[in-house]
């Protein structure tokens, strides 16, 4: 479906005998999946998920009654009722799936009107699983409110008055005449301009050109439900479906505060975040897909009894059963703690690269990203270390996990990965190039050899993963996140690491000047810097200018050192899925760390004076 849709349109009658506009891909005998428009959209806003939905579902689009070209009620005032709009999802339910429950996806008003159907009780039966983007329930909603002016806090105060900020646009709906002369006039002929400005949606065609008549009669919607049930909100509306809850972290109009209390309400509730703005339906159609066909793929599985079982949270199709029964075998240990149930809303699902991911911090990372419900390809050039961590990572919770392997600093090599990846796995939504390796000895026992072997891995490999996977992020168009392993010696001169030290500081500057250039596309990038971690490097790490006998003797030194600090890979792991949840661009790891980066900016004389001590090894 290129967005338009009128080769497979018919029409079904609805509430008052309005006729809606139903558009139908894929094959009718596959579980049916309805995506429902928000306002003032019409159909054509799923056009690219519906496209990406249909070789596994068969998709279904309408028109909401007065949108598109669905036919109008007569009169407009009481026409949009959540009641009519529930008999109206009814009869497109019965047509295109008379034998078997749907599964409705919802954005904005579809959204409201989907908590309608699954909760009220005239759905039952008809409805499979919900999926909601960006829009309330407006009984929860009214309970939410009742909640926070009854026993008001000052948290409570500013999560009510902070929405009610956000809901201007309900009040601007509700004054007659001006919203439909605006969408007529110059609002409506500047809509199209003010999307791509501010959702950065592409020039694509969207919205169509129904869109001013769309929007004067959807302003019925709000008039017509928002003021009655915000004010007289339903006492028992618990959802009698499994809800996957998608929320976009930078939506203008709805606060994430919105859905605190919601738990309460959904027995059966999969969350997710995602980093973008309103319109998600155009903006991260790929990553909207992914999510749908997992989570109706694991409510259509059934538990051997007829019962749907909703997939975790996290999860991903072919790992459910796996998640819910409990993976065989003894797991590794969580590395998130706390950070667990935000990792598993955000990147549940997701690919995420990561690359030195054998040993240490890579490995660490790779298991924490799988326990977030990740699916993971972990790529080193020890191929039985890869092959280790991708088992890891499926014990750990991914639902998926793939070794690859490269030498990072193999230009052609990492080309190949790169094009590799992209045909069997996608585009990685989250990439940490994280290989490196260490070098130790003055500068002038340092030779152009182990200069260049150094930066070959630490800074080129960075460099080959930052170009490759950064141009496959921009072409894909739905952000995504790069993260560089760099370190405290990338803001810590020192007489011992001048080959190391300037690596990472290379790798520092790249990322800083590489997130500034990737914003505009909604790519995050953050820099890694740890301290003093206990991994296999310092045994691996050489020193230049020294026997043989004293290389390992040196090697053996240092190892105890790090053992002596015990922090462990997985401290930084933790950072680094922080650092992305966050989007934090310098990520200090370890108390020494934290304390170089603050004397670096406030006595940057101090740690010249330190760089002239020789290290005792």
């Amino acid at each position: 479906m290129d967005g338009s849709t009128a080769a497979d349109e018919r029409f079904v009658t609805g509430a008052d005998g309005v006729r809606l506009c139903v558009a139908e891909s894929g094959d009718a005998a596959l579980p049916t999946v309805v995506l429902l428009h928000g306002y003032p959209d019409s159909k054509e806003v799923w056009s690219e998920v519906a496209a990406l939905l249909a070789d596994r579902f068969h998709v279904v689009l309408y028109d909401v009654r007065g949108h598109g070209r669905s036919g109008v009620p007569d009169p407009l005032r009481g026409g949009f009722t959540l009641e009519k709009l529930t008999e109206d999802f009814l009869a497109v339910a019965d047509a295109v799936s008379p034998d078997r429950p749907v599964h409705l996806v919802g954005h904005d008003w579809g959204s409201v009107q989907g908590w309608e159907f699954a909760t009220v009780p005239g759905t039952t039966g008809r409805l499979a699983s919900f999926t909601s983007v960006s829009g309330p329930c407006l009984d929860h909603f009214g309970h939410w409110i009742r909640r926070r002016v009854r026993r008001p806090t000052p948290r409570r105060a500013a999560q009510v008055l902070g929405q009610g900020v956000k809901s201007w646009y309900v009040y601007a709906l509700h004054t007659p005449v001006l919203p439909e002369a605006a969408w007529r006039g110059v609002l409506g002929k500047q809509w199209p301009k003010l999307l791509a400005r501010v959702e950065k949606l592409p020039a694509d065609g969207y919205p169509t050109a129904s869109l001013p008549e769309d929007a004067a009669h959807g302003a019925w919607l709000y008039r017509d439900n928002v003021r009655q049930r915000l004010g007289r909100p339903r006492s028992d509306p618990y959802a009698h479906v499994p809800v996957q809850l998608i929320t976009p972290t930078g939506d203008a109009f709805l606060s994430e505060r919105l859905y605190d209390d919601l738990d309460h309400w959904v027995p059966r509730l999969t969350r997710h975040t995602l980093p973008a703005k309103h319109w998600v339906p155009r903006s991260r159609p790929q990553q909207l897909a992914r999510w749908i066909t997992d989570f109706v793929t694991g409510v259509e599985d059934t538990d051997g009894t007829g019962t749907a079982v909703p997939v975790a949270a996290g999860a991903g199709s072919a790992g459910a059963a796996t998640l819910l029964a409990g993976a065989p075998g003894k797991a590794p240990r969580g590395a998130l703690g706390r950070l667990l149930p935000a990792a598993r809303e955000r990147f549940g699902g997701q690919l995420v690269l990561v690359t030195g991911a054998a040993s240490g911090i890579g490995k660490a990372t790779a298991l924490a990203f799988a326990e977030a419900g990740a699916r993971v390809v972990a790529v080193d050039r020890d191929a039985a270390g890869a092959e280790e961590t991708a088992k890891l990572a499926r014990q750990t919770g991914a639902p998926e996990a793939w070794p690859e392997t490269a030498d990072v600093s193999d230009g052609p090599a990492m080309e190949a990965l790169a094009a590799g990846t992209l045909d069997r796995y996608g585009v990685p939504d989250v990439v940490v190039n994280n290989a490196g390796i260490g070098l130790a000895g003055s500068f002038l026992d340092t030779t152009p050899e182990d200069w260049k072997q150094v930066l070959d891995v630490n800074l080129w490999g960075v460099i080959h993963g930052c170009r490759l996977y950064g141009r496959q992020l921009v072409d894909r168009g739905e952000g995504g996140h790069i993260v560089n392993t760099a370190s405290a010696a990338a803001f810590l001169p020192s007489r011992a690491l001048p080959a190391y030290s300037t690596s990472k500081a290379a790798v520092l500057m790249l990322s800083e000047c590489l997130r500034a250039e990737l914003a505009p596309h909604g790519i995050g990038v953050s820099a890694i810097c740890p301290g003093l971690v206990n991994t296999a490097i310092t045994g691996s790490a050489r020193h230049a200018g020294v026997s043989d006998q004293e290389q390992e003797r040196r090697r053996a030194k240092s190892a105890r050192l790090y053992r002596l600090r015990n922090y462990p890979p997985e401290k930084v792991a933790r950072a680094v899925v922080r650092a992305v949840l966050r989007d934090t661009a310098v990520v200090p790891v370890t108390s020494e760390a934290r304390g170089a980066r603050l004397l670096s900016r406030l006595s940057p004389g101090a740690l010249r004076a330190i760089a002239r001590v020789d290290p005792p090894l």
